[in-house]
């Protein structure tokens, strides 16, 4: 088995891009205020390891089935998370609640942060996406292309989250994040037809 840079990198852009105007951004960003942020980047991270390996078995499973019926329904997958970010969703706003009450301590942080991550992320688009890149591409450069853009989105969260949402418009990020899935569908489908 050989580790695809360029899976890797894609893998790693496509799920950056599509995690950014996510609701999990949102909810890091939130926790951050509230709690010490190292800990709450440990408990995101934990949890995104747990989501990532969830992802990558179910697509290695949907490997085993015949190539060109993998790639159409990767195509059908990529060009739905497509439509999802160009129509433009409900995950931009209304995470961030009023200041509550401060939490302290590794282990409480640690699991408010990993139970909020790891039952938000069920069925997200970006663990389908990945799932879907681990079918049709190579499971570990996706798997590690996935996990370091949901580590590195969450410590961007926590870092500087703030100044991202007053100064960049994260309806431009989906934009973005739309065509690169568009673009994936396009290919995946003409790989299905063409072989």
């Amino acid at each position: 088995m050989s580790f695809s840079v360029t899976t890797f990198l894609t893998a790693f852009a496509v799920i950056f891009l599509a995690e950014l105007p996510d609701k999990t951004m949102f909810a890091s960003l939130a926790m951050g205020t509230r709690m010490r942020p190292l800990y709450v980047w440990f408990g995101t991270s934990s949890a995104f390891v747990v989501h990532v390996l969830v992802a990558v078995a179910a697509g290695s499973v949907f490997a085993l089935l015949p190539k060109p019926l993998v790639q159409v329904v990767a195509a059908v997958l990529f060009a739905f998370g497509a439509y999802t970010l160009l129509r433009g969703g409900d995950d931009d706003g209304g995470e961030e609640e009023g200041a509550g009450k401060k939490v302290t301590g590794l282990w409480p942080t640690y699991l408010t942060a990993f139970t909020v991550v790891f039952i938000s992320e069920w069925g997200d688009l970006t663990q389908i996406t990945t799932a879907n890149l681990a079918a049709t591409q190579g499971a570990l450069p996706v798997a590690l292309g996935a996990l370091l853009a949901l580590v590195s989105v969450s410590a961007l969260a926590l870092v500087a989250g703030r100044f991202i949402a007053e100064r960049v418009p994260l309806k431009i990020v989906q934009r973005i994040g739309g065509l690169v899935m568009a673009g994936l569908a396009i290919w995946s489908l003409s790989e299905a037809v063409l072989g």
